[in-house]
């Protein structure tokens, strides 16, 4: 599969009708909220010399965020959680890329939310190319990867009656990705 990966030389924008940034938390530590940024836009790069050497960055319009409830979206946009008047944007900037033995590649790099930047490692699955009626050139990755959201600044909770808190520390990162061949 690495030969593959390396068969993927060039540009790829990331094709944000056909992507998905997501992520899960527990609510009330009974049940999920699932959410997603729906405004972003990204690049990788995989030069000559193969994936080893090859670089992503994604910038993400904070205000699209979205977890099917009005009320929800507003709290996070606010000074609670993303304080996103001050923070418009989230970014990824990779600093390492590397085939994960799995097929698929492992790429960290440095996420900054708010004015916190921590490294983070996402395994991701390729899940190969194709190209689609109207001539472009597409590659599928999925990934997934859990942070803590109080790294990141992200402490806003309520304590609940039977001893839990509203919203779970942990927060699964979901990514996947369609990416068009640019260059």
């Amino acid at each position: 599969m690495t030969a593959q990966l390396n068969d993927l030389t060039g540009t790829w924008t990331l094709d944000d009708t056909h992507t998905r940034l997501g992520f899960v938390t527990r609510h009330a530590m009974i049940t999920k909220v699932r959410g997603s940024f729906n405004d972003f836009t990204g690049t990788v790069t995989v030069p000559e010399s193969g994936i080893s050497g090859a670089e992503a960055k994604v910038t993400i319009n904070a205000s699209s965020i979205d977890t099917r409830n009005a009320d929800r979206d507003g709290h996070l946009k606010s000074n609670d959680f993303f304080d996103m008047e001050t923070y418009p944007e989230i970014t990824f900037t990779s600093t390492k890329i590397a085939p994960n033995g799995d097929g698929g590649v492992d790429v960290t790099g440095d996420l900054t939310i708010k004015d916190t930047t921590k490294s983070v490692t996402i395994p991701f699955t390729y899940e190969g190319t194709a190209t689609d009626p109207f001539g472009n050139q597409r590659a599928g990755f999925e990934g997934t990867t859990v942070i803590e959201r109080k790294d990141f600044g992200l402490t806003w909770n309520a304590t609940l009656e039977t001893g839990g808190v509203l919203v779970s520390e942990k927060v699964t990162l979901e990514i996947e990705v369609s990416a068009i061949k640019s260059a």
